[in-house]
């Protein structure tokens, strides 16, 4: 016998899109997308006939195309419906699109102290630790052509030889 408070009444979930990505990456598609027009008709149809405002990115080196939906719901309903299905003898794959960081992260501080540095100087962006090496940049000493060369003895210019940074000794941790 069911609970009294349970008759009639189904369990509702509330699920929100808005963290989803409103695109998707066809990975592996089949060379014909991206040198037969036809064929790529016939591919962008594919996804119109979920979302008339989509948009896409061909990347043919890649293989891969960005499929961009008017929202993300559409996007997780076409990847449900189409992930490893068939397109032109080929297996398609659907991925979500990770969203990307459109602002790039400037440092100004560091910025600020490159640009104090003179000639020879050196700043240590990441202090070493046991298991990592440390990063310093070093300012060229050479102002008059910018490639650290000098001249031999017989006045021809000498490129300066670059010595391979040792990497740091490595003790796999005990367990």
């Amino acid at each position: 016998m069911e609970h009294p408070d349970k008759v009639g009444k189904e369990a509702t979930v509330d699920v929100h899109f808005t963290d989803l990505p409103d695109a998707l990456i066809a990975c592996k598609v089949a060379e014909d997308v991206f040198g037969d027009p036809l064929v790529k008709a016939s591919f962008e149809a594919l996804f119109r006939s979920f979302d008339s405002d989509v948009t896409f990115q061909f990347f043919r080196s890649f293989r891969r195309v960005q499929i961009r939906f008017s929202d993300a719901l559409l996007a997780a309903q076409v990847r449900a419906r189409l992930h490893k299905s068939e397109f032109n003898g080929k297996e398609m794959r659907l991925y979500f699109a990770q969203v990307q960081d459109a602002t790039p992260v400037i440092n100004y501080d560091l910025l600020c102290a490159i640009s104090k540095l003179g000639p020879g100087e050196k700043y240590e962006l990441h202090t070493g630790t046991p298991t990592t090496p440390s990063v310093v940049v070093h300012v060229c000493e050479s102002e008059q052509d910018g490639s650290g060369a000098e001249d031999d003895k017989r006045g021809q210019r000498v490129r300066p030889k670059i010595v391979q940074t040792r990497r740091p000794d490595y003790a796999p941790p005990l367990h």
